[in-house]
Protein backbone atom coordinates (compact mmCIF):
# COMPACT_ATOMS: atom_id res chain seq x y z
CA UNK A 1 0.00 0.00 0.00
CA UNK A 2 1.81 3.10 -0.98
CA UNK A 3 0.84 4.80 2.46
CA UNK A 4 2.63 2.16 4.68
CA UNK A 5 5.79 2.32 1.85
CA UNK A 6 5.67 6.41 1.64
CA UNK A 7 5.68 6.84 5.67
CA UNK A 8 8.49 4.12 5.78
CA UNK A 9 10.65 6.18 3.50
CA UNK A 10 10.00 8.99 5.96
CA UNK A 11 10.42 7.72 8.99
CA UNK A 12 13.22 5.20 8.25
CA UNK A 13 15.43 6.98 6.02
CA UNK A 14 14.50 10.99 5.51
CA UNK A 15 14.03 12.17 9.19
CA UNK A 16 17.25 9.90 10.01
CA UNK A 17 19.27 11.66 7.92
CA UNK A 18 18.48 15.11 8.10
CA UNK A 19 19.24 14.19 12.03
CA UNK A 20 22.29 13.16 11.32
CA UNK A 21 23.40 16.70 10.35
CA UNK A 22 22.75 18.16 13.22
CA UNK A 23 25.31 20.41 14.14
CA UNK A 24 25.38 20.94 17.78
CA UNK A 25 28.77 22.46 17.37
CA UNK A 26 28.07 25.71 15.42
CA UNK A 27 24.81 25.74 15.15
CA UNK A 28 22.32 24.01 12.27
CA UNK A 29 23.03 21.43 10.31
CA UNK A 30 25.53 20.49 8.00
CA UNK A 31 25.32 22.41 4.61
CA UNK A 32 26.78 20.25 2.30
CA UNK A 33 27.43 15.94 1.55
CA UNK A 34 28.70 15.27 -1.55
CA UNK A 35 28.04 12.92 -3.81
CA UNK A 36 30.79 10.30 -2.24
CA UNK A 37 28.97 11.21 0.92
CA UNK A 38 31.74 13.46 2.23
CA UNK A 39 30.38 15.37 4.74
CA UNK A 40 31.25 19.24 5.15
CA UNK A 41 31.06 20.77 8.19
CA UNK A 42 33.04 24.07 6.67
CA UNK A 43 30.46 24.53 4.50
CA UNK A 44 28.19 27.85 3.76
CA UNK A 45 24.45 27.12 5.75
CA UNK A 46 22.33 28.55 3.26
CA UNK A 47 18.74 30.20 5.08
CA UNK A 48 17.13 28.35 2.36
CA UNK A 49 17.74 25.15 3.73
CA UNK A 50 17.91 26.03 6.84
CA UNK A 51 14.09 27.69 6.40
CA UNK A 52 13.34 24.66 4.82
CA UNK A 53 14.64 22.23 7.42
CA UNK A 54 12.73 24.13 9.90
CA UNK A 55 9.60 24.01 8.12
CA UNK A 56 10.10 19.60 7.53
CA UNK A 57 10.84 19.24 11.25
CA UNK A 58 7.57 21.76 12.34
CA UNK A 59 5.30 20.08 9.92
CA UNK A 60 7.21 16.44 11.20
CA UNK A 61 6.32 17.05 14.23
CA UNK A 62 2.99 18.31 14.47
CA UNK A 63 1.93 14.66 11.88
CA UNK A 64 3.79 12.36 14.08
CA UNK A 65 4.01 14.11 17.82
CA UNK A 66 7.74 12.83 18.11
CA UNK A 67 8.91 15.25 20.89
CA UNK A 68 13.02 14.45 19.41
CA UNK A 69 11.32 16.25 15.55
CA UNK A 70 10.07 19.30 17.73
CA UNK A 71 14.33 19.10 19.64
CA UNK A 72 15.41 19.40 15.82
CA UNK A 73 13.03 22.08 14.93
CA UNK A 74 13.70 24.21 18.08
CA UNK A 75 17.36 23.99 16.75
CA UNK A 76 16.70 25.17 13.56
CA UNK A 77 14.87 28.06 14.27
CA UNK A 78 17.70 29.22 16.73
CA UNK A 79 19.92 29.42 13.40
CA UNK A 80 17.19 30.78 11.44
CA UNK A 81 17.54 33.69 14.40
CA UNK A 82 21.26 33.83 13.56
CA UNK A 83 20.26 34.14 9.97
CA UNK A 84 18.10 37.94 10.60
CA UNK A 85 19.81 41.05 10.05
CA UNK A 86 18.04 42.08 13.52
CA UNK A 87 19.26 46.00 12.26
CA UNK A 88 17.83 46.32 8.64
CA UNK A 89 15.31 43.01 8.85
CA UNK A 90 14.98 40.60 6.03
CA UNK A 91 16.97 36.85 6.53
CA UNK A 92 20.35 36.90 4.32
CA UNK A 93 21.23 34.31 1.82
CA UNK A 94 23.95 32.33 3.94
CA UNK A 95 25.95 32.66 6.95
CA UNK A 96 29.46 30.58 7.09
CA UNK A 97 29.58 27.10 8.77
CA UNK A 98 30.67 29.76 12.17
CA UNK A 99 27.86 31.94 11.83
CA UNK A 100 29.80 35.25 9.81
CA UNK A 101 27.89 36.54 7.17
CA UNK A 102 29.12 35.19 3.76
CA UNK A 103 26.27 36.26 1.30
CA UNK A 104 24.29 39.18 2.81
CA UNK A 105 21.73 39.54 -0.12
CA UNK A 106 18.33 40.00 0.92
CA UNK A 107 16.46 37.89 -1.94
CA UNK A 108 12.14 37.68 -2.14
CA UNK A 109 12.24 34.24 -1.78
CA UNK A 110 14.81 33.98 1.14
CA UNK A 111 12.21 35.77 2.90
CA UNK A 112 8.91 33.87 1.67
CA UNK A 113 10.56 30.86 2.93
CA UNK A 114 11.46 32.13 6.42
CA UNK A 115 8.11 32.90 6.70
CA UNK A 116 6.95 29.50 5.94
CA UNK A 117 9.19 27.95 7.95
CA UNK A 118 8.34 30.46 11.24
CA UNK A 119 4.16 30.03 10.75
CA UNK A 120 4.66 25.86 10.65
CA UNK A 121 7.35 26.35 14.04
CA UNK A 122 4.86 28.58 15.29
CA UNK A 123 1.65 25.74 14.71
CA UNK A 124 4.16 23.44 16.10
CA UNK A 125 5.68 24.83 19.20
CA UNK A 126 3.19 27.63 20.14
CA UNK A 127 6.31 30.41 20.22
CA UNK A 128 4.35 33.76 19.48
CA UNK A 129 7.80 35.19 19.05
CA UNK A 130 8.39 32.87 15.90
CA UNK A 131 5.07 33.87 14.64
CA UNK A 132 6.06 37.64 15.06
CA UNK A 133 9.39 36.96 13.36
CA UNK A 134 7.15 35.97 10.66
CA UNK A 135 4.65 38.31 10.71
CA UNK A 136 7.27 41.48 10.49
CA UNK A 137 8.76 39.26 7.30
CA UNK A 138 5.75 39.12 5.41
CA UNK A 139 5.30 43.41 6.43
CA UNK A 140 8.64 43.49 5.16
CA UNK A 141 8.31 42.30 2.02
CA UNK A 142 5.46 44.03 1.44
CA UNK A 143 6.83 47.44 2.24
CA UNK A 144 10.58 46.36 0.34
CA UNK A 145 10.21 43.86 -2.23
CA UNK A 146 7.74 45.00 -4.12
CA UNK A 147 5.54 47.45 -6.35
CA UNK A 148 2.69 48.15 -7.65
CA UNK A 149 2.66 45.35 -10.47
CA UNK A 150 3.97 42.62 -7.96
CA UNK A 151 6.85 40.81 -6.39
CA UNK A 152 10.27 41.35 -7.45
CA UNK A 153 13.34 39.58 -6.40
CA UNK A 154 16.78 40.67 -5.73
CA UNK A 155 18.54 43.45 -2.85
CA UNK A 156 21.44 44.01 -0.72
CA UNK A 157 21.95 43.85 2.91
CA UNK A 158 20.16 47.20 3.63
CA UNK A 159 17.62 46.85 0.98
CA UNK A 160 18.99 48.72 -2.58
CA UNK A 161 17.81 46.51 -5.33
CA UNK A 162 20.27 44.35 -7.45
CA UNK A 163 20.56 41.91 -9.94
CA UNK A 164 18.64 38.56 -9.80
CA UNK A 165 21.75 35.93 -10.15
CA UNK A 166 20.29 33.42 -7.64
CA UNK A 167 16.70 32.85 -9.17
CA UNK A 168 17.35 33.65 -12.84
CA UNK A 169 18.75 31.36 -15.30
CA UNK A 170 18.89 29.56 -18.84
CA UNK A 171 20.81 32.64 -20.33
CA UNK A 172 18.24 35.24 -19.08
CA UNK A 173 18.01 38.21 -16.43
CA UNK A 174 14.75 38.73 -14.78
CA UNK A 175 13.14 41.18 -13.14
CA UNK A 176 10.38 38.99 -11.86
CA UNK A 177 9.79 35.72 -11.59
CA UNK A 178 7.25 33.18 -11.74
CA UNK A 179 8.99 31.15 -9.07
CA UNK A 180 9.21 33.83 -6.31
CA UNK A 181 5.86 34.22 -6.52
CA UNK A 182 4.74 31.04 -5.84
CA UNK A 183 7.07 30.96 -2.85
CA UNK A 184 5.81 34.42 -1.65
CA UNK A 185 1.70 32.46 -2.04
CA UNK A 186 3.18 29.31 -0.16
CA UNK A 187 4.45 31.46 2.98
CA UNK A 188 1.95 33.69 3.04
CA UNK A 189 -1.00 30.53 2.88
CA UNK A 190 1.04 29.42 5.53
CA UNK A 191 1.40 32.39 7.66
CA UNK A 192 -2.59 32.77 7.31
CA UNK A 193 -3.33 29.15 8.10
CA UNK A 194 -1.19 30.17 11.86
CA UNK A 195 -2.82 33.65 11.94
CA UNK A 196 -5.69 34.18 10.48
CA UNK A 197 -4.22 38.17 9.63
CA UNK A 198 -7.24 40.09 7.22
CA UNK A 199 -3.93 41.87 5.36
CA UNK A 200 -2.38 38.89 4.60
CA UNK A 201 -5.36 37.14 2.96
CA UNK A 202 -5.81 39.84 0.90
CA UNK A 203 -2.34 39.41 -0.63
CA UNK A 204 -3.47 35.78 -1.06
CA UNK A 205 -6.19 37.26 -3.05
CA UNK A 206 -3.27 39.40 -4.75
CA UNK A 207 -1.09 36.83 -5.67
CA UNK A 208 -3.62 34.72 -7.47
CA UNK A 209 -5.06 37.25 -9.39
CA UNK A 210 -1.24 37.55 -10.92
CA UNK A 211 -0.95 34.49 -10.96
CA UNK A 212 -3.92 33.81 -13.54
CA UNK A 213 -3.52 37.38 -15.70
CA UNK A 214 0.16 37.51 -15.61
CA UNK A 215 1.93 34.55 -14.85
CA UNK A 216 -0.50 31.59 -16.86
CA UNK A 217 -0.51 31.53 -20.61
CA UNK A 218 -3.63 29.72 -21.37
CA UNK A 219 -2.88 29.53 -24.99
CA UNK A 220 0.12 27.29 -24.37
CA UNK A 221 -1.70 25.93 -20.91
CA UNK A 222 1.90 26.67 -19.39
CA UNK A 223 3.16 29.06 -16.83
CA UNK A 224 5.84 31.21 -17.84
CA UNK A 225 8.84 31.41 -15.91
CA UNK A 226 10.97 35.04 -16.25
CA UNK A 227 10.11 38.14 -16.91
CA UNK A 228 10.77 41.41 -17.20
CA UNK A 229 9.57 44.69 -15.10
CA UNK A 230 5.86 44.00 -17.17
CA UNK A 231 5.24 40.37 -17.21
CA UNK A 232 6.82 40.25 -20.84
CA UNK A 233 8.10 36.70 -21.00
CA UNK A 234 12.01 36.69 -21.56
CA UNK A 235 11.89 32.60 -22.44
CA UNK A 236 10.25 30.24 -24.08
CA UNK A 237 10.67 27.58 -21.22
CA UNK A 238 8.12 25.53 -19.89
CA UNK A 239 9.10 24.65 -16.42
CA UNK A 240 7.41 20.64 -15.97
CA UNK A 241 8.03 20.62 -12.45
CA UNK A 242 7.38 24.23 -11.21
CA UNK A 243 3.66 23.58 -13.40
CA UNK A 244 2.81 20.41 -11.02
CA UNK A 245 3.77 21.90 -8.28
CA UNK A 246 1.93 25.09 -8.64
CA UNK A 247 -0.84 22.72 -9.57
CA UNK A 248 -1.56 21.64 -6.19
CA UNK A 249 0.09 24.30 -3.95
CA UNK A 250 -2.53 27.15 -5.20
CA UNK A 251 -5.13 24.60 -4.77
CA UNK A 252 -4.28 24.17 -1.78
CA UNK A 253 -4.51 28.19 -1.00
CA UNK A 254 -7.85 27.92 -2.22
CA UNK A 255 -8.66 25.30 0.40
CA UNK A 256 -7.42 27.62 2.79
CA UNK A 257 -9.17 30.92 1.90
CA UNK A 258 -12.34 28.63 1.26
CA UNK A 259 -14.01 31.31 -1.12
CA UNK A 260 -16.20 29.38 -3.80
CA UNK A 261 -16.06 32.31 -5.81
CA UNK A 262 -12.60 32.50 -6.06
CA UNK A 263 -12.07 28.58 -6.43
CA UNK A 264 -14.52 27.79 -9.39
CA UNK A 265 -12.70 30.97 -11.11
CA UNK A 266 -8.74 29.72 -10.11
CA UNK A 267 -9.26 25.95 -9.83
CA UNK A 268 -9.83 25.29 -13.76
CA UNK A 269 -6.67 26.58 -14.48
CA UNK A 270 -4.58 24.30 -12.11
CA UNK A 271 -6.36 20.97 -13.34
CA UNK A 272 -5.09 22.48 -17.10
CA UNK A 273 -1.50 22.87 -15.56
CA UNK A 274 -1.75 18.97 -14.04
CA UNK A 275 -3.30 17.34 -17.21
CA UNK A 276 -0.64 19.64 -19.37
CA UNK A 277 2.20 17.84 -17.98
CA UNK A 278 0.70 14.35 -17.60
CA UNK A 279 0.71 14.54 -21.32
CA UNK A 280 4.14 16.65 -21.77
CA UNK A 281 6.92 15.33 -19.28
CA UNK A 282 5.24 12.06 -17.40
CA UNK A 283 6.26 8.51 -18.34
CA UNK A 284 6.71 5.72 -16.90
CA UNK A 285 10.12 6.09 -16.28
CA UNK A 286 9.58 9.92 -14.17
CA UNK A 287 8.60 13.23 -14.55
CA UNK A 288 11.29 15.04 -17.03
CA UNK A 289 12.80 18.85 -15.78
CA UNK A 290 11.65 21.25 -18.49
CA UNK A 291 10.90 22.14 -21.90
CA UNK A 292 13.35 25.09 -23.30
CA UNK A 293 12.91 26.09 -26.79
CA UNK A 294 11.30 22.57 -28.06
CA UNK A 295 14.23 20.47 -26.15
CA UNK A 296 12.93 18.46 -23.39
CA UNK A 297 15.87 18.24 -20.25
CA UNK A 298 14.84 14.63 -19.48
CA UNK A 299 16.69 14.93 -15.95
CA UNK A 300 14.65 13.04 -13.16
CA UNK A 301 15.61 15.64 -10.27
CA UNK A 302 14.60 14.79 -7.57
CA UNK A 303 12.03 17.73 -6.29
CA UNK A 304 10.38 17.62 -9.83
CA UNK A 305 9.58 13.60 -8.89
CA UNK A 306 7.87 14.75 -5.50
CA UNK A 307 6.14 17.28 -6.69
CA UNK A 308 4.65 15.16 -9.62
CA UNK A 309 3.61 12.48 -7.22
CA UNK A 310 1.53 15.09 -5.17
CA UNK A 311 0.51 16.53 -8.15
CA UNK A 312 -1.22 13.90 -9.71
CA UNK A 313 -2.61 12.90 -6.26
CA UNK A 314 -3.89 16.17 -5.58
CA UNK A 315 -5.85 15.81 -9.78
CA UNK A 316 -7.08 12.42 -8.49
CA UNK A 317 -8.82 13.79 -5.77
CA UNK A 318 -10.49 16.78 -7.72
CA UNK A 319 -11.66 15.00 -10.73
CA UNK A 320 -11.75 10.98 -10.14
CA UNK A 321 -9.46 10.62 -13.03
CA UNK A 322 -7.76 7.36 -12.70
CA UNK A 323 -4.98 8.08 -15.03
CA UNK A 324 -4.10 10.47 -12.01
CA UNK A 325 -4.19 7.45 -9.57
CA UNK A 326 -2.19 5.01 -11.85
CA UNK A 327 0.13 8.08 -12.50
CA UNK A 328 0.95 8.11 -8.26
CA UNK A 329 1.62 4.67 -8.07
CA UNK A 330 3.61 4.90 -11.29
CA UNK A 331 5.11 7.77 -9.89
CA UNK A 332 6.30 6.61 -6.47
CA UNK A 333 7.26 3.08 -7.78
CA UNK A 334 9.70 5.21 -9.63
CA UNK A 335 10.67 6.92 -6.71
CA UNK A 336 11.20 4.00 -4.69
CA UNK A 337 12.86 2.01 -7.17
CA UNK A 338 15.58 4.20 -8.70
CA UNK A 339 15.42 7.75 -7.26
CA UNK A 340 16.45 6.77 -3.71
CA UNK A 341 19.97 6.66 -3.18
CA UNK A 342 20.20 3.05 -1.18
CA UNK A 343 23.60 3.65 0.06
CA UNK A 344 24.25 3.83 3.87
CA UNK A 345 24.27 7.58 5.10
CA UNK A 346 22.35 9.15 1.80
CA UNK A 347 19.20 10.14 1.30
CA UNK A 348 17.48 10.93 -2.41
CA UNK A 349 19.72 11.62 -5.79
CA UNK A 350 19.86 15.10 -6.58
CA UNK A 351 19.07 13.54 -10.12
CA UNK A 352 18.82 10.67 -12.21
CA UNK A 353 19.41 10.90 -16.38
CA UNK A 354 16.65 9.04 -18.13
CA UNK A 355 18.12 5.68 -18.51
CA UNK A 356 18.14 5.93 -14.46
CA UNK A 357 22.02 6.50 -13.69
CA UNK A 358 22.73 8.65 -10.83
CA UNK A 359 24.32 12.15 -11.86
CA UNK A 360 27.26 12.28 -9.41
CA UNK A 361 27.85 15.40 -10.39
CA UNK A 362 25.61 16.85 -7.89
CA UNK A 363 25.92 16.32 -4.09
CA UNK A 364 23.25 14.83 -1.87
CA UNK A 365 23.18 18.41 0.26
CA UNK A 366 23.56 22.07 -0.61
CA UNK A 367 21.93 24.72 -0.34
CA UNK A 368 19.10 23.77 -2.32
CA UNK A 369 18.95 20.12 -1.93
CA UNK A 370 16.86 19.61 1.24
CA UNK A 371 14.07 17.29 3.22
CA UNK A 372 11.45 20.08 1.98
CA UNK A 373 9.95 18.53 -1.24
CA UNK A 374 10.35 14.85 -0.61
CA UNK A 375 9.84 15.31 2.82
CA UNK A 376 6.61 17.31 1.90
CA UNK A 377 5.34 14.45 0.03
CA UNK A 378 5.44 12.11 2.53
CA UNK A 379 3.96 14.43 4.74
CA UNK A 380 1.11 14.98 2.51
CA UNK A 381 0.32 11.58 1.05
CA UNK A 382 -0.27 10.69 5.25
CA UNK A 383 -2.44 13.63 6.02
CA UNK A 384 -4.31 12.81 2.64
CA UNK A 385 -4.25 8.90 3.17
CA UNK A 386 -4.92 7.96 -0.33
CA UNK A 387 -6.73 3.82 -0.01
CA UNK A 388 -4.63 2.62 -3.01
Amino acid sequence: MLIREVKKELTDHIIPFWRSLRDDTNGGYIGQVDFDLSRRPEADKGCILNSRILWFFSEAYRALGDAELLSEADHAYEMLKRMTDEKNGGVYWALRFDGAVSDGTKHTYNQAFAIYALSAYYRASGREEALNRALALFHLIETRCRDEGGYLEAFTADWRPESNEKLSENGVMATRTMNTLLHVMEGYTGLYEACGDALVREKLYEILDILEKKIWNGEKRRQEVFFDHEYHSLIDLYSFGHDIETSWLADRTLDVLDDPALTARIRPMLLQMADHTYFAAFTDHGFANECEKGAVNQKRIWWVQAEALLGFLNAWERTGDQRYRDAVLTQWAYIRDVLIDRRPGSEWYWYVREDGTPGSDEPIVEPWKCPYHNGRMALEVLKRNPTF
